[in-house]
């Protein structure tokens, strides 16, 4: 029997991503993930994908560990594996996948960044000086967005008292409530926004979208420039979730707010603040 070589049936997966239409970025982990996986199978010349066991995949997973990956990282690559086997076993190359016998790194839970109120206050103040930024800061604060559905606002997506988020990865479209805070933040930056035929709200000064790389940049100098320490710019959605938790909105009301698919992902916070007895379904400005 022909062998089948790990990196030929990695151009099939790969091929097979594509036609699914996944995105570049997913295919990208994939590929290096799985090439990760298969130098090692190279090393301990397994050079038939059909000898792959149990074992050499655990093997793998405490190589990793042992090298200094994370266990959100390593449990990450064995879902790319198991993945991978689950279409070799769809393609009749294997008759097993040996990868879901494989348990997942346990993984300690550490708590969510929230800001402290002199945090984000501070962090307002010193955005103020710059319309964009203050927009952008307080876009989040006030709904509790990813930065991918933040830089992926248009225009038309702004109404009178709400605003349509689009849909970002597995994260669903949904139309959420806008505070007065950030309504106000907003008017203020299109005042000075650049005039130009993109009907992304954020811009560059030419007129072109702010990328997600360049909004992680500025919100994350800002940071640095009023001295709030190891924060990052979902630290802002965190005490979002958190502040309105603790101001009385229900579990599943803010859930569907930020896009959780998992009430679970909402109730973790529950563990970090002390929220209000009374359970109101509107959306509390920080």
């Amino acid at each position: 029997m022909v062998p089948d070589k790990p990196s030929t049936l990695l151009a099939r997966f790969i091929e097979n991503l594509k036609k699914q239409g996944k995105s570049k970025f997913t295919i990208i982990a994939y590929k290096k993930d799985l090439e990760q996986f298969i130098g090692f199978l190279s090393r301990k010349e397994k050079e038939d994908i059909r000898e792959v066991k149990k074992v050499d995949i655990e093997e793998f997973i405490n190589q990793l560990l042992n090298q200094g990956y994370t266990k959100k990282s390593s449990s990450r690559k064995l879902n790319s594996i198991r993945t991978f086997f689950k279409f070799l076993k769809n393609e009749g190359v294997i008759t097993f996948n040996p990868a879901l016998d494989v348990s997942h790194p346990k993984q300690t839970q550490t708590p969510p960044r929230i800001l402290s109120k002199l945090e984000y206050m501070a962090l307002r103040d010193f955005a103020k000086k710059d319309p964009r930024t203050y927009a952008m800061i307080e876009l989040i604060l006030q709904t509790g967005i990813k930065i991918g559905e933040l830089a992926n606002i248009h225009l038309e997506d702004i109404k009178d008292n709400t605003i349509t988020i689009r849909r970002y990865g597995t994260t669903p479209e949904r139309e959420i409530p806008l505070t007065q805070a950030a309504k106000s933040a907003i008017d203020q930056y299109l005042k000075v926004r650049p005039k130009t035929d993109d009907t992304h709200l954020f811009i560059t000064r030419k007129g072109t979208p702010l990328l997600i790389r360049n909004i992680r940049q500025i919100i994350s100098n800002c940071f640095d420039e009023v001295g709030i320490e190891k924060a990052t710019v979902n630290d802002l959605r965190n005490t979002f979730i958190a502040h309105q938790l603790a101001s009385g909105a229900s579990i599943e009301y803010v859930a569907k707010l930020v896009g959780h698919k998992r009430l679970s992902s909402t109730e973790r916070f529950l563990s970090y603040i002390k929220p209000s007895v009374e359970k109101k379904q509107r959306v509390f400005e920080l």
